[in-house]
């Protein structure tokens, strides 16, 4: 072959592109870079005063840096980015899991596939909760806080009882319902859609093909919106850390490292043990595919924004039939909050030991209880979790007030968190599409590009 005809081949053969997952970690880590900058130079006035110069000479600079780009450009890029996700949630849920409950020919199927999803759900939430308090009662992370109750101050929101979370689920309106983003309505109302269709006979399936083809269209919005990623998690993350400061974390240094520790525990070690366990599945394989879906978490601090691209990791990279994914994807969404379920576990603890409050056996066991359930019908949205903690401390007789002590912090503790619930999301979906013979394993085992699908066995 001459020189020529390599040259040639060279230049027709396509560039390599950086990955998606390379372009998010880039727009995170630098977003980062230029909030901590901002933070440090103004907010605390640190490099200033590096270099000799007076932070109070600088607050017009600093204002017109705040408005101009934080509150200005970054904060436009950011709220459309979210409301780009956003907006396709709804539409998503309704189209694919009327999709999947129409495609069930053994209706019967459903009630096997709704216990085993909640069942699993409700699981990993009572042993996140569990392993979070007794993990803050070993390190005791509020021992050195001693606090006044008349020295803080949270104004807390109203948590709903769980009776009234049960009545909630059923819509009056499906309109309004999905309006407003009631997700557990929604499932509700498209899985009683998904019925008739599937019961409709020859009509149901003309509706059934229309809808097929809905979720064609909609698997490619996605893909379209996913192409913002990068700039979307760059604007998010430079706007939390020019706000969040280190004086915030160093003051309950214990209590943040030892929640995210927890979280990783539960992600590192409870979901893969579930899944290699019961389903038989390499777990290194599903932590490698779950970077995506973990990184837009992490980013947008919300799960309900985050389902378009965690359900495209379980039914494109997982290999998860559609008829399953659309099923636990949108219910995880709603009803599994692991990484809150910790934060709960751990923040009452710490608040218990910083107001000098001993907590008895009952207690703790109310605790996990009450964290469990309450996590049944919580939005899927940022900051979610102190509102249900809220409930949690209550239950127990704690201050709602101490909540003041950790708020400073919550919203990084809130990006990781959220990672932590869409992993969970996923696992249980390739968990209960494995036992059910719903789930492509030469999907799951082949790399990401496609190229290869020879199947690793898992050791």
């Amino acid at each position: 072959m001459t020189d020529e005809m390599n040259q040639e081949l060279t230049r027709s053969m396509p560039k390599p592109t950086m990955s998606l997952t390379v372009k998010i970690l880039i727009g995170m880590f630098l977003g980062a870079a230029i909030g901590l900058l901002y933070n440090l130079t103004f907010e605390h006035g640190a490099i200033l005063q590096m270099f000799g110069a007076d932070p109070a000479n600088y607050t017009n600079v600093q204002s017109v840096i705040n408005s101009a780009l934080f509150e200005g450009i970054l904060k436009i890029i950011a709220a459309v980015f979210v409301a780009s996700l956003k907006l396709i949630v709804v539409p998503l849920v309704f189209v694919s899991l009327v999709c999947g409950i129409c495609g069930l020919t053994d209706t019967s199927k459903l009630g096997r596939l709704g216990g085993k999803a909640v069942g699993l759900y409700l699981l990993t939430t009572a042993v996140a909760i569990s392993i979070a308090v007794a993990a803050a009662l070993v390190v005791m992370p509020g021992a050195d806080v001693h606090v006044d109750v008349a020295k803080t101050t949270f104004a807390a929101k109203e948590a709903p009882s769980l009776v009234q979370t049960i009545i909630d689920m059923f819509p009056t309106n499906p309109v309004k319902a999905m309006a407003e983003g009631k997700m557990l309505q929604v499932i509700v109302f498209s899985i009683l859609f998904g019925l008739a269709i599937a019961l409709s006979g020859e009509r149901g399936q003309r509706i059934a093909n229309i809808f097929e083809d809905l979720n064609e269209v909609i698997i490619k919005l996605v893909r379209i919106l996913m192409y913002l990623a990068p700039y979307g998690v760059f604007a998010l993350v430079a706007r939390v850390f020019s706000t969040v400061g280190l004086d915030a974390i160093a003051g309950i240094m214990k209590y943040f490292f030892l929640v995210i520790g927890v979280l990783f525990v539960h992600a590192f070690v409870v979901y893969p043990t579930i899944l290699k366990t019961i389903a038989k599945l390499n777990p290194l394989v599903f932590l490698m595919k779950m970077k995506d879906a973990a990184l837009f978490a992490f980013s947008t601090s919300s799960s309900g924004a985050t389902m378009p691209v965690t359900m495209e990791t379980a039914t494109e990279k997982m290999g998860v039939r559609n008829t399953i994914a659309s099923f636990t994807v949108p219910l995880g969404t709603t009803i599994n909050m692991d990484g809150t379920a910790i934060m709960q576990g751990v923040a009452t603890v710490f608040i218990a030991q910083a107001f000098n409050v001993d907590l008895t056996l009952t207690d703790y066991l109310m605790v996990v209880l009450t964290a469990t359930l309450s996590s049944v019908g919580t939005a899927g949205v940022p900051g979610v979790g102190l509102i249900m903690l809220t409930m949690v401390l209550q239950q127990v007789n704690l201050p709602v007030e101490g909540i003041a002590l950790i708020i400073g912090v919550d919203r990084l503790l809130d990006m990781t968190r959220t990672a932590v619930n869409v992993t969970g999301d996923c696992m249980v979906s390739c968990v209960v599409a494995k036992t059910e013979g719903e789930l492509d394993e030469e999907v799951f085992y082949a790399a990401e590009n496609g190229s290869s699908s020879a199947k690793t066995q898992a050791s």
